[in-house]
């Protein structure tokens, strides 16, 4: 059975990965002229680790990632530390798994290297897919270029403006959030030794955020910092001056402030997401991660709920033959629809409520998070991190 995959990102690369190892072949057509992925830091929790040992790289991506300790969450005006969570003993006891910090490229980097080993994945750069044709025997994606290439199955991997969700649901450009945020990378080096932990810290202020951790095995602190604005237009990575950045964020305490000034080159986004929808399959063709269900990032589980998808869809396809492609596709989407839904909603819940809350609401806020103990904040999570697929 051949399958054809929009899209070479992680997602595109898990799902290859995923339906080849089920012993189908795979064609991976991604838009780039190469295969790589830019970006700076990116949480996996356990259930992501599951995923990728399922996929036969979890080892490698162990030894990229940096192992954290501890989830902090503080308040950014006053500097006090609301509550933390943990990541070693009892969470990992129960999890099976490290809550984990790496870099966008590392992870990509494993998946890419193992694809590149899998006699049954072809990856083709230079193909942008523009839309699909079925009969019912089977189904061709279109790129812009005009190239056509036939298969059992369509996989839609191509990220949160995909052009085969256009043709498969037409629903139109991304919600945009409101939400403006701002990233940049700062070696290690220049952090002082005072502000260095194994901590992921999220500082919440009004109406804005503030998240940092190490990445690259240590070498690098990731900063991202986010305002509630009221931004009514995508913007994507796009240079931003630092002074501009620091004008953004005038209410820091002492602490947050001066992680904010280490950063020298700054780029910006406005969050997108789109509201879920209960069917992502059309016949022989399917949607998988951002394509499916892009989320905002306030759960840290994009990247994570993309890789459960293609361990999932590599299941279902697995012992399957071309007749009955449509049915396993359709289970595939009855097995991810709640769980991801949920996540959609929780992390805007998460930006609403949680991390950009002023006034009594934060002081609320606070007095809810301060009062809960570690077996009940782990409780919280358990949905999200303790599934394994």
């Amino acid at each position: 059975m051949k399958t054809i995959v929009a899209g070479g990102g992680i997602g595109g690369l898990a799902a290859a990965l995923a339906v080849a190892g089920h012993g189908h072949t795979v064609t991976v057509l991604e838009r780039q002229g190469g295969f790589a992925e830019l970006g700076a830091g990116i949480q996996l929790g356990p259930n992501a680790f599951h995923a990728l040992d399922r996929l036969g790289v979890g080892d490698r991506v162990r030894s990229a990632a940096v192992h954290i300790n501890e989830l902090r969450f503080m308040d950014g005006t006053t500097g006090a530390r609301v509550t933390s969570l943990p990541l070693t003993g009892r969470y990992r006891e129960r999890f099976g798994n490290p809550y984990a910090v790496v870099s966008r490229g590392d992870l990509y980097a494993a998946l890419l290297t193992a694809c590149r080993a899998e006699p049954g994945v072809e990856l083709i750069g230079s193909q942008d897919v523009m839309t699909y044709r079925q009969t019912p025997y089977g189904v061709t994606a279109v790129t812009w270029d005009g190239e056509r290439f036939a298969g059992d199955l369509l996989v839609g991997a191509d990220g949160i403006r995909s052009a085969v969700r256009a043709k498969l649901i037409g629903d139109g450009e991304p919600r945009v959030s409101g939400h403006t945020i701002y990233r940049t990378i700062v070696p290690m080096a220049r952090v002082p030794e005072e502000l260095r932990s194994n901590a992921v810290t999220l500082w919440a202020g009004p109406r804005w955020h503030f998240v940092h951790y190490p990445i690259g095995s240590g070498r690098f602190l990731n900063l991202a910092a986010t305002r509630d604005d009221g931004a009514t237009t995508a913007v994507a990575g796009l240079p931003v001056p630092r002074s501009q950045v620091l004008a953004q964020f005038p209410q820091p305490g002492e602490v947050a402030r001066r992680l904010l000034e280490l950063g020298r080159e700054w780029r910006t986004w406005v969050l997108c997401d789109r509201d879920p929808v209960p069917d992502w399959t059309d016949g022989r063709v399917a949607l998988l991660g951002d394509a499916a269900h892009p989320m905002l990032q306030y759960a840290a589980q994009g990247a994570c709920m993309a890789l459960e998808d293609a361990v999932v869809l590599g299941e279902q396809l697995a012992g399957g033959d071309p007749e009955s492609v449509v049915q396993r596709l359709e289970k595939y989407n009855a097995v991810r629809r709640e769980r991801t839904a949920r996540a959609v909603l929780v992390a805007r819940a998460l930006g609403e409520r949680l991390y950009h809350p002023a006034g009594a609401a934060a002081v609320a806020r606070n007095a809810l998070l301060s009062g809960l103990s570690v077996d009940e904040l782990q409780d919280e999570v358990a949905w999200l991190h303790g599934t394994r697929v």
